[in-house]
């Protein structure tokens, strides 16, 4: 009975999702019209931003609560879901359109960073406290260098219609839905793996990164139906800086000196692969400036089999 509540409320948490998503995109791209910024600027900080959120929520939680295995495995997995399971899907459904921005200035920004955390990781597999501020303070200059900059990078059509209170009004509205539908989902998405006796890591990087990727997934979607390819492909690499430098680098600079974060060996191998994952779609968006839908099935099963090495090499709870 417990199992069909949860199962419930993930239901009704994807609809509020969908719904939350839907609001979003349309306000955030007559913003970004009204501001003058390009959507894919918007698609890499304000969606990027409240579709992070989510993660922001698990991510922290689970640090101050000792989880460190899925702290950091949310994250993990939250970026592996993003760029091949949900990217490589939209372009499956539609040819995605790039530019050099995405992926010269803020692709080679996602691989470097993720590099670093490799690094921090495989130093003593731990992310130490003074790591984490210095991530936090990556996103700061990453941030003010995007609005600084205000380029238009995408000549593309914008919701019609000129930007009102109400876009504000349904933004936030948008924002708080995901933010609610995204907790629930992941709440009750690790009840149920915790039944069947998954580990902390497996449910992380799997289980809690797909719950929490829902909103990204959604509003990608979404924005690829309405041709917002800045907000699309932005999103999701948007999301995944946010991931790695926010909400990793907060994690790791409020973390207990009773619950470090600290991972298996299992983790590196993960970030290892997310490295080869993100530097794989970097190629394929490079060539021809669009990911195509074979090149979308590809990182499709690449991500399948990277999910199926950390099912099988995680240790089981006994």
């Amino acid at each position: 009975m417990e199992i069909l509540l949860h199962i419930a409320i993930i239901l009704v948490c994807c609809v509020a999702l969908g719904k939350g998503a839907a609001w979003l995109v349309d306000s955030a791209a007559r913003i970004a019209k009204h501001m003058g910024i390009s959507e894919l600027v918007i698609g890499l900080t304000v969606v990027a931003f409240g579709t992070s959120a989510p993660e922001f929520a698990a991510t922290i939680t689970a640090a101050i609560e000792g989880h460190s295995e899925i702290s950091i495995g949310n994250v993990v997995g939250s970026n592996i879901f993003n760029i091949g399971f949900i990217l490589g899907g939209c372009a499956i459904l539609s040819t995605i359109k790039t530019t050099e921005a995405l992926v010269y200035r803020d692709g080679l920004i996602l691989i470097v960073i993720t590099c670093v955390l490799l690094a921090a990781l495989g130093r003593n597999h731990q992310l130490d406290r003074y790591e984490g501020f210095l991530m936090f303070l990556g996103l700061i200059v990453y941030l003010f260098y995007l609005f600084r900059k205000r380029e238009t990078v995408m000549d593309e059509e914008v919701a019609a219609g000129e930007a009102t209170w109400k876009d504000g009004f349904f933004l936030v509205l948008g924002l708080a839905l995901i933010i609610a539908g995204g907790r629930f989902l992941v709440s009750s998405s690790s009840e149920i793996a915790r039944t069947f006796g998954m580990s902390e890591w497996v449910i992380g990087v799997t289980v809690v990164a797909a719950g929490t990727s829902v909103p990204e997934f959604v509003i990608s979607l979404v924005a690829l139906i309405k041709k917002h390819h800045g907000i699309s492909a932005g999103n999701l690499i948007g999301s995944n800086i946010f991931n790695t430098l926010g909400v990793l680098g907060v994690a790791g600079a409020i973390q207990l000196p009773s619950h470090p974060l600290t991972v298996e060996t299992t983790a590196l191998w993960s970030v290892l692969m997310l490295i080869g994952l993100t530097a794989l779609v970097m190629v394929f968006m490079r060539t021809g400036w669009k990911l195509t839908r074979k090149e979308g099935w590809t990182l499709l099963i690449v991500s399948l089999a990277i999910w199926i090495y950390i099912f099988t090499a995680a240790k089981p709870v006994t």
